[in-house]
């Protein structure tokens, strides 16, 4: 008995080690996927392989390593088993430049998905899995603004109703009318 339990301690310390090793040999670009990974799975998605899509499996479907007339996207985003958006992922290192692989992500939102006859994807996210930015690109000017975590699938479904982007709908905000107020009335009822 005592055998079997050294025996026991000695496997459990060489998977714990193997672990450790198989940790020590990612790319700082797979520890981010990781990170990706683990927020994604967070905010209610469900995440898969390109080799085992299942768009059935939930609301909100995560598949990674996705290929596109574009090249290799990092993640797509399914909602509802319709294609929705991207992710692109970059190392740790990278937040601070992630506003440079705008571009690429671009590319792939606009690109033909394998498989699929889709439009341009409207969500575009660059993540290090540390630091987030996302784009809407229904907005009238669409540019990448820092997020704290990936939207739910939940999220999306509601915006996908909604014929316009929030800061479209905030252009149609009618003018405040100025007539007939002193300067100081009006900013008071603008308190």
């Amino acid at each position: 008995m005592v055998v079997a339990q050294t025996c026991r301690k000695g496997i459990f310390l060489l998977k714990i080690k193997s672990l450790t090793m198989a940790s020590a040999n990612q790319t700082p670009e797979q520890k981010a996927r990781d990170s990706i990974d683990s927020l994604l799975t967070q905010a209610g998605w469900i995440i898969q392989p390109k080799n085992k899509i299942n768009l059935n499996a939930g609301l909100g479907v995560a598949v990674r390593e996705y290929q596109t007339d574009a090249g290799t996207a990092d993640y797509v985003l399914f909602v509802e088993r319709q294609s929705i958006g991207i992710i692109e992922a970059k190392r740790e290192g990278e937040g601070h430049r992630l506003t440079i692989v705008e571009e690429q992500s671009t590319e792939y939102a606009n690109s033909k998905l394998k498989y699929l006859n889709n439009k341009p994807l409207p969500f575009i996210y660059e993540s290090t899995g540390v630091v987030t930015h996302f784009t809407d690109r229904r907005d009238p000017k669409p540019r990448s603004r820092p997020v704290f975590s990936f939207h739910r699938p939940e999220t999306f479904q509601a915006w996908l109703k909604q014929d316009k982007s929030l800061r479209a709908k905030l252009l149609e905000l009618p003018v405040l009318p100025t007539e007939g107020y002193g300067t100081a009335k009006l900013k008071l009822s603008i308190i």
